[in-house]
């Protein structure tokens, strides 16, 4: 019997030790959330970067940008439609997503609606039984880029608009878009709210209050009931904010947490209703997750045009934005019209192709991994936040430090000389936008020397040097509201365009 109470103290001893081993193999704790922080529906979204639109109605064979909502449904009628091309090329682009204009202002619908005889069922394409929407959405599946809807709350045609039975009308748009076409990633409503129009004969112009007439906060919860995993677009959200401009450009600094407000100055929550310049900054230290999506077209108009072939934004221009939309923090949403045959241009395609090319080969190497590093801190002293975290793909390991630490330095020492003009840095936003500012120092005669600076990082910030820089050591020093958890740090030299 004292055999065995022996062999029990014994066996409890070693299982108390083998269980505190165990501990300390477990990883230290990740850094406590800070501020505002994305849904998995907002991190889904900013993870994709890149996501095009295709602006395409009655317009295309008007020439206008904005229909009056007098057209004849009949004049929409695309000769060689091909929506496998279309998404082909955006993919070939390298577009994550692609957004369709359902209905724009001029009320005409791209899909057989049972709300209005405005749409493609009394159009001459098909004799009336094509469907862009499914078309385009069966295409985008294939093709693995998600789809998305444009869905104009101003309507110019419907008789009904301005009135309370509009609402039940364009809710039922909604509802269908939302129900028989697939997952929908993002639902993109424009600020653009009443006006002159057509009217169903009225030639009136129209006002409405924007603050109440679409009963927003009702209009999107059918976005959450029939697509919950769908992000919400619009001049204030509520998941992703207009940057503030059609340029596709955003701040310099451009925070992901907000708190938009109007012209007034007080709290903004509907559409058409924000002041456009604080949407291109956002609110340090915010109490919303809100982050900016830059939409700009890859020509003048929004709508294909013959007389802008030769104005197509060229490669260049387009890495040009990227660096400004998607190196700020923000998504670069690239508008690409495709044109009367109901396929892309040329010369649109042509451009797309070389600025994907250029991001492709630009990242293809990460320059910074073959360095020595030294961190000031490491969370824990844990090799799970080690700054060798840098270099692994994703937001899942990062570079953390103590909760007391928020301002770690890290020195990189190269065994060759490293020559780069592009320095990437990504924050783990899952745990919030912690970093304010970032400064990248090189060593050389005994003396560092500031090189590039930087503010605002969240999912993504691209620095870009006037001119490439040489170096064997260099400094990243980082000034934050917490404990950091910087998800990438890269250097890249640029190829000819």
């Amino acid at each position: 019997m004292q055999t065995t109470r022996r062999n029990f103290i014994a066996g409890s001893t070693l299982a108390l030790a083998s269980a505190a081993t165990r501990a300390d193999l477990l990883p230290a704790a990740a850094p406590a959330p800070f501020g505002a922080l994305p849904t998995p529906r907002q991190l889904r979204w900013q993870r994709m970067e890149t996501t095009a639109f295709l602006h395409f109605t009655v317009n295309t064979f008007t020439n206008l940008e904005w229909g009056n909502g007098n057209e004849d449904p009949s004049i929409f009628n695309p000769t060689d439609f091909n929506a496998d091309a279309i998404v082909a090329a955006l993919k070939a682009g390298g577009m994550k997503g692609v957004i369709l204009t359902c209905k724009h202002h001029d009320g005409f619908c791209l899909w057989p609606t049972q709300s209005t005889e405005h749409c493609i069922r009394n159009s001459s394409w098909r004799n009336g039984k094509g469907d862009v929407v499914r078309d385009i959405s069966a295409a985008a599946a294939r093709h693995g880029l998600r789809f998305g809807v444009y869905v104009s709350p101003w309507d110019r045609n419907n008789p009904h608009y301005g009135k309370p039975e509009y609402i039940a009308i364009y809710r039922q748009q909604i509802t269908e878009l939302l129900s028989n076409y697939g997952p929908i990633f993002e639902v993109w409503f424009d600020g653009a709210n009443g006006g002159l129009g057509y009217y169903g004969g009225a030639n009136e112009t129209r006002t409405i209050d924007k603050h109440t007439f679409y009963d927003w906060p009702n209009t999107w919860a059918i976005v959450r009931k029939l697509q919950p995993d769908a992000c919400i677009f619009s001049d204030a959200g509520p998941d992703i904010r207009w940057v503030g401009n059609e340029r596709g450009i955003a701040g310099e600094t451009c925070w992901a947490t907000y708190d938009p407000v109007n012209e007034k100055g007080t709290a903004a929550g509907v559409p058409g209703d924000v002041k456009a310049n604080l949407n291109t900054i956002g609110t340090l230290h915010g109490t919303r997750w809100l982050p900016a999506e830059c939409d700009v077209s890859i020509r003048p108009g929004w709508f294909w045009h013959p007389l802008e072939n030769a104005k197509v934004k060229t490669p260049a221009q387009l890495v040009d934005l990227y660096f400004k939309s998607v190196g700020r923090g923000a998504q670069f949403l690239l508008n690409v019209p495709p044109n009367r045959t109901g396929n892309l241009s040329a010369e649109d395609v042509a451009s797309l192709a070389g600025f994907n090319r250029h991001i492709t080969n630009l990242f293809r190497t990460n320059l910074a991994a073959s360095a020595t590093l030294r961190a000031s801190n490491i969370r824990a002293a844990s090799p799970h936040f080690a700054p060798r975290n840098l270099f692994s793909p994703g937001l899942e390991s990062f570079w953390a430090t103590d909760d007391s630490i928020h301002t770690p330095t890290l020195t990189l020492d190269f065994a060759h000389p490293v020559r780069f003009d592009v320095i990437r840095l990504e924050e783990a936003i899952q745990l919030g936008q912690r970093i304010e500012s970032v400064t990248l120092e090189s060593f050389a005669n005994n003396t560092w020397t500031q090189i590039a600076a930087a503010t605002s990082i969240g999912n993504c910030r691209l620095i870009k040097l006037a001119q490439p820089a040489t170096a064997t050591r260099l400094r990243l020093s980082i000034t934050a509201d917490a404990p950091i958890a910087l998800a990438t740090f890269g250097l890249y030299l640029s190829p000819s365009i």
